[in-house]
């Protein structure tokens, strides 16, 4: 079973922060968590889902939409198997479902692909 499970969502203003945190389990990652690059997407009501941020199995590579530089930052704790999407200076256009992504293959950069997604959480910012 693998499980990816998103939480931290809210109703929060324009301006204001969201941690976003996404939980892994299963005995898929319960060995083998770190070897997974991991990914942040969003869908707004309307839209198509869109990439948000990914991170290599170490953190040490980083990659962002240019809609969200300079405001979040995606980490990862491995040892809780876990990653986080810190959101700062929200704004409307943020509001959206956002969900987390394992991929078990290397860094692909913006072409990554993704195995497993979880639920989703939703962000909404009001103006």
């Amino acid at each position: 079973q693998v499980q990816l499970v998103e939480s931290g969502g809210g109703l929060v203003q324009a301006g204001d922060s969201l941690r976003l945190s996404c939980a892994a389990s299963g005995r898929t990652f319960s060995r083998s968590f770190s070897r997974y690059v991991m990914g942040w997407f969003r869908q707004a009501p309307g839209k198509e889902r869109e990439f948000v941020a990914a991170i290599s199995w170490n953190g040490g590579t980083l990659n962002y939409a240019d809609s969200v530089k300079g405001r979040f930052t995606i980490s990862r704790d491995n040892a809780k198997n876990t990653v986080y999407l810190q959101m700062n200076t929200l704004n409307a256009e943020d509001t959206a479902v956002y969900y987390c992504a394992a991929s078990p293959s290397g860094w692909q950069g913006p072409g990554q692909t993704y195995a497993y997604w979880g639920q989703g959480t939703q962000v909404t910012v009001s103006s």
